[in-house]
């Protein structure tokens, strides 16, 4: 069982100003008051963790322990299955340090190459860190196929590349407000919602 959230303020532990924006927009029916580590002028720690979970809970924390108020972090990325699941955790990395996101969809397209099988699934953990230490974790997917050339200027990362099951649009394509009620975000964001804020 969670623990409910009730502080009034809370640090979206991230730099990445697209998943700051749509964790900012998901938020918003909640009375709380979001920063960001970036407006905070807090570093980003090396993401050591070898799941998506781990590296959560070490940048909630990480995030929590620099400015001594509640911090939310969120690891998200594409597991490809016939790159063994690969970017994965490296997600971002693959994007370089100027994040070039469509240098990394490249990347993926180029090691996929002719290989027919194009299943994949985005992963989001979102770790929920208060100053007493104590967490919730929790994890969240959307499984779908990737295209190629990339469709769409919306969204961030690799969106324009990925079309959910069920759909013909690539996230990049996607109204916001449809994305968010179905990405691998949005799942995680669920269960945190009914752990920590519901009820």
């Amino acid at each position: 069982m969670g623990r409910r959230f009730v502080e009034p303020q809370l640090v979206i532990a991230s730099h990445n100003s697209g998943k700051v924006r749509e964790i900012t927009e998901l938020l918003e029916p909640l009375p709380i008051e979001v920063t960001s580590a970036a407006e905070l002028g807090l570093d980003e720690p090396e993401e050591t963790g070898t799941n998506f979970v781990a590296n959560a809970e070490l940048k909630a924390h990480s995030a929590m322990r620099a400015c001594s108020l509640p911090a939310l972090a969120d690891d998200s990325g594409v597991v490809v299955s016939v790159l063994g699941g690969a970017p994965g955790i490296y997600s971002a990395r693959w994007a370089g340090p100027e994040r070039d996101f469509s240098m990394a969809m490249q990347r993926v397209h180029e090691e996929i190459g002719e290989k027919t099988d194009r299943r994949a699934h985005f992963v989001a953990a979102l770790s929920l860190a208060w100053p007493d230490g104590h967490y919730e974790t929790v994890e969240g997917r959307v499984g779908g196929v990737l295209t190629w050339p990339p469709r769409g200027t919306l969204g961030f990362g690799y969106d324009p590349m990925f079309v959910p099951d069920g759909h013909d649009q690539t996230f990049g394509e996607m109204d916001p407000s449809k994305k968010h009620a179905m990405s691998h975000r949005a799942d995680a964001f669920r269960k945190l919602l009914a752990a920590c804020f519901d009820g």
